[in-house]
């Protein structure tokens, strides 16, 4: 990670900031260490001085403070990224949009809602519940992650593959720019062809460009019947291209995801599951009792066709939620495998074709290691994820892993894939961002300059340093 001195909070600033926000507003070691976190490898690196809006005029206020004093902006929303994106690595003052958690608007007939950038998935997901709307918002990346960084990380998830991912949800946004500007972008309206799509500017921008504070998102009916299968292959290989087969032959899967046979060991641990230690198969399906039905007898040919073994099924809800926890507690049964270890994770995504010829390259690579790694993914989408199993206090094994990451990134880039599906750039991947769009970076540092001259955006991250 990039080493920055600290900036310190000027006198004034700290007076302006109390004077808008009274006691909304810390410098409290806990709090500072708490906001300079996420789940990532990286050292906490806390902000100087932590502030909680409750809205737009206050965050723009805020803003146009540390504008006038060129003071870092961090925006936070849960702190459950991977890439440092949330680490003030050059000190500043950290926006925790926690207290901006209210739905503002909610069309059923339109199947649309607005929300501050505080609200989570989950809470959103329980208000539509409530309003007995029988709608739902699909995106979900495991965590219960607030939608304005969820939107700010581009995020996705194991539904993307029917659903898509944030880019794909997000219909506008309110965002504070800067110079303290608010704008808001994009619509209600199903398409446009009005100007410049901000929206998707700022979708993925990671805090960059604009502090997102409200987000208008599209929703989609609750399915009539839900069941969850798995099933497992005595290789990875036939695996993937059993799901290759699935999406060519057009069948609308709602959840594709695949376990290594080392994962699946440490999900079993962490848990509580029986499966056998092979590479398996989470399959969801969604639609009409008889359209599910239809799917997965459809989908168990495929199976068979490939090796795998007949279908468990998990139809009762709370087994289908049992089932879908130990999927995304992924990351902490890995961790569980080796006592006392960090994990250095890493994430790319492929054209489907290539899928199964770069995960067996993978596994070719981490057979060079002797250190854990599992390997797990949204392969209904061509993403996948790796997480190398580290000792915090090992500079070599850091190294070695840094080398894995390097090695499955040029991977994927060969094959016209990315360097990361979906969780973002941060500060752990500007070298990846480089060599995958090369001329366009510089592009996009005219964006960045354009809109935040004073660099006080979330400095350091997204955009490769210069000097």
């Amino acid at each position: 990670m990039p080493e920055h001195p600290q900036t310190a909070i000027p006198a004034e600033l700290v007076k302006q900031l109390h004077e808008l926000l009274a006691d909304r507003l810390s410098v409290e070691k806990q709090v500072r260490e708490e906001h300079g976190r996420d789940i990532s490898r990286f050292p906490t690196a806390p902000p100087d001085m932590v502030v909680f809006p409750e809205n737009n005029e206050e965050i723009q206020q805020i803003v146009r403070a540390c504008a006038e004093f060129s003071v870092p902006i961090i925006p936070f929303g849960t702190g459950t990224a991977v890439e440092g994106g949330v680490l003030a690595i050059r000190g500043g003052v950290s926006i925790d949009l926690g207290k901006m958690n209210r739905v503002l608007r909610f069309s059923r007939d339109d199947a649309d809602v607005t929300v501050e950038a505080g609200v989570t998935r989950l809470e959103l997901n329980e208000y539509l519940e409530e309003q007995q709307s029988g709608l739902y918002f699909p995106v979900d990346p495991g965590a219960n992650a607030s939608l304005g960084g969820m939107a700010a990380t581009r995020a996705s998830g194991s539904t993307a593959v029917r659903y898509g991912t944030m880019r794909e949800n997000v219909m506008g946004l309110t965002a504070v720019l800067a110079d303290g500007q608010l704008i808001r972008t994009g619509g209600r309206a199903r398409k446009s062809s009005a100007g410049y799509d901000l929206t998707h500017l700022l979708v993925g921008s990671e805090g960059t460009l604009g502090i997102i504070t409200e987000v208008t998102l599209r929703l989609q009916p609750e399915p009539a019947a839900i069941s969850a299968a798995v099933c497992q292959f005595d290789q990875i290989e036939p695996a993937v291209r059993c799901v290759i087969d699935v999406l060519t032959g057009g069948i609308p899967m709602a959840r594709i995801e695949l376990l290594d046979e080392i994962q699946v060991a440490a999900v079993n641990s962490y848990s509580g599951l029986t499966l056998e230690e092979r590479p398996t198969l989470l399959m969801e399906f969604h639609g009409s009792q008889n359209h599910v039905v239809e799917q997965a007898e459809t989908v168990g040919q495929f199976v068979q066709q490939h090796g795998g073994s007949d279908f468990q099924w998990a139809i009762d809800p709370e087994q289908r939620k049992k089932l879908w926890q130990a999927r995304h507690d992924a990351y902490y049964a890995s961790l569980a495998l080796r006592e006392g270890s960090i994990a250095y994770i890493t994430d790319v995504c492929v054209p489907i074709s290539r899928l199964a010829e770069c995960i067996m390259e993978t596994k070719q690579i981490l057979q060079q290691t002797n250190l854990p790694v599992p390997l797990f993914g949204h392969v209904g989408d061509g993403n996948f994820h790796v997480l190398i199993l580290i000792d915090p206090e090992s500079d070599e094994e850091l190294a070695e892993a840094q080398e894995i990451n390097r090695q499955i990134v040029q991977l994927a880039l060969q094959m016209d894939g990315t360097s990361t599906g979906e969780h973002g750039i941060g500060i752990g991947k500007q070298d990846a961002l480089l060599e995958e769009h090369g001329e366009g970076v510089e592009v996009m540092r005219a964006i960045k300059q354009a809109l935040d001259p004073q660099n006080i955006m979330n400095p350091g991250k997204v955009l490769p340093r210069t000097e």
